[in-house]
């Protein structure tokens, strides 16, 4: 997903970036990595051998497959240990999970004397039913922390999977409302979050800027909370999900070039892209975006 950056941003407490790791753990690899792959790649690419990575530049891959191994598994226990001290159901529901599906594999083994074959399948099974159950359950826990909290809608953008193209805070007002841009494959989306009293006049007018841009490609508003109307936090990417495909993505590339003129014209909105830590004194930031 290719993302705009427009401003700088706040996040949310170092607790809920760790248990969000836990939800996206396929992207995690380090910047150390990344780095060491693409040096050892072109010195390979200089040793005259073209389509043949070099034993340095193997080297250097398995290293960073070990890091970014290791560094998911140190995620995955400080994510446990932070929502097993949250969550007290976690672990009964974890164990149950595993110790049910292979007690129930064993069982069903009996029955054609296979139960030492069904077994180790159970307790895989089991394992990855409980990871599941995990997965779930921190983060319906980070979803829950962050919602409510100004930049939540942002955030929960800049995580989505797919090829999503999102522009954070195209425009904004001083009490932390802001507007978010989405292109897809639905075509135009605009995500609001803050008042609904105050964001509906900025998604009006955002909405009337796009229309002029975009042609006859839909326009989708979209605006997060709990009420009727609105689409919850923790359902956002269900419901991006659930748009009809309207248009290619030649099209989305056009649009998303035509609306970066648009955004670079505006200069976007000095707004939090991520939730606000719960001791950010809202004063501070609001003095800081009226002087952006």
């Amino acid at each position: 997903m290719r993302r705009r950056k427009q401003v700088p941003s706040w996040r949310g407490s170092r607790a809920d970036l760790h248990a969000w790791a836990v939800v996206d753990t396929g992207r995690v690899i380090t910047a150390h990595g990344q780095g060491r792959i693409l040096k050892s790649m072109a010195n390979g690419s200089k040793s005259g051998k073209a389509g043949k990575p070099s034993k340095e530049a193997k080297a250097a891959a398995k290293a960073a497959r070990r890091q970014a191994s290791k560094e998911r598994r140190t995620q995955l226990w400080q994510a446990f240990q932070m929502q097993r001290k949250e969550d007290k159901l976690l672990l009964p529901l974890m164990l149950g999970t595993l110790i049910g599906l292979a007690v129930v594999f064993f069982l069903v083994g009996l029955i054609w004397g296979l139960q030492w074959f069904l077994l180790p399948i159970g307790l895989l099974l089991g394992v990855l039913g409980a990871f599941i159950i995990f997965g779930r359950r921190v983060q319906k826990t980070v979803y829950g922390k962050a919602e409510g909290q100004a930049g939540a809608a942002a955030w929960a953008l800049d995580n989505m999977q797919g090829s999503w193209r999102v522009t954070s805070a195209i425009a904004g007002t001083t009490q932390l409302d802001a507007v978010h841009r989405v292109i897809g494959r639905p075509g135009v989306i605009l995500v609001a979050e803050g008042s609904p009293q105050r964001v509906k006049s900025l998604l009006a007018q955002e909405k009337k800027k796009t229309a002029r841009l975009v042609g006859d490609t839909p326009i989708y508003d979209i605006v997060i909370g709990n009420d009727e109307g609105q689409v919850p936090l923790s359902q956002l990417q269900k419901h991006l999900n659930k748009l009809p495909k309207n248009i290619d993505t030649k099209r989305m590339d056009a649009i998303e070039s035509r609306l970066a003129a648009l955004s670079s014209r505006g200069g976007g909105a000095a707004l939090p892209k991520g939730p606000m830590p719960g001791g950010a004194k809202m004063r501070g930031v609001q003095r800081t975006i009226r002087r952006r």
